[in-house]
């Protein structure tokens, strides 16, 4: 079988499309997961607004929405990171084919464009290149996923609920500031894990020769 077999080109359009499809999906999750959390945290701070002191009920109601919107964070976060790496090993794999389209004809490259320039045998380059961050700095990538905006309000809530917490013993000073430094924690150990799961994903195997 040659690279321009009939069955080899078909197979190679199909992989082309499930790759597309599985992207789009990826995103698609992300999205959602995205929007519940933030719809489950919004509507939390609406019933805390509505119990607030002097009210009795604040107090448990902020000690039972709290816990459960930090743990919602994380599963959410740690998942959109899960989906993140899809995309990118996706689109990776993607930018490999559209590689070898721009091969099978002199007029390919007008026509198939190399968004990574002179890095575009590369794949992972050429994918960063769609997504925009073709320029961006390695450790800068990692501020701006979607997976660090929701980690980035977990960690505020983190915060806050480690204030109310310590306020019932310590004084409001002290209380806000174990609150910033439990955000602070939490959001460097989201950041270094998301790096880490970003450095060791799969990679792509070699071409033959």
């Amino acid at each position: 079988m040659t690279d321009d077999d009939p069955a080899f080109m078909s197979a190679l359009t199909t992989e082309h499309f499930v790759l597309q499809t599985a992207a789009s999906t990826a995103s698609s999750e992300e999205s959602t997961r995205a929007t519940l959390y933030v719809m489950a945290l919004s509507s939390s701070l609406v019933a805390l607004g509505f119990t607030a002191p002097p009210s009795p009920a604040f107090t448990p109601l902020a000690a039972t929405i709290l816990p459960a919107l930090v743990i919602l964070g994380l599963f959410t976060s740690v998942r959109l990171v899960d989906t993140g790496v899809q995309n990118i090993l996706c689109r990776s794999s993607m930018a490999r084919i559209r590689r070898y389209y721009r091969t099978l004809s002199p007029q390919a490259d007008a026509y198939i464009i190399a968004w990574a320039g002179s890095a575009e045998d590369d794949p992972v380059a050429a994918a960063a290149a769609t997504l925009g961050i073709g320029r961006r700095r390695d450790w800068l990538v990692g501020f701006f996923t979607i997976a660090t905006m929701v980690a980035a309000i977990n960690s505020i809530v983190t915060g806050a609920g480690v204030t109310l917490l310590a306020a019932q013993a310590l004084p409001l000073v002290a209380a806000l500031v174990l609150g910033l430094l439990a955000a602070i924690l939490h959001l460097t150990a989201f950041y270094l894990y998301q790096r880490r799961r970003y450095r060791n994903r799969p990679t792509l195997p070699a071409l033959p020769d």
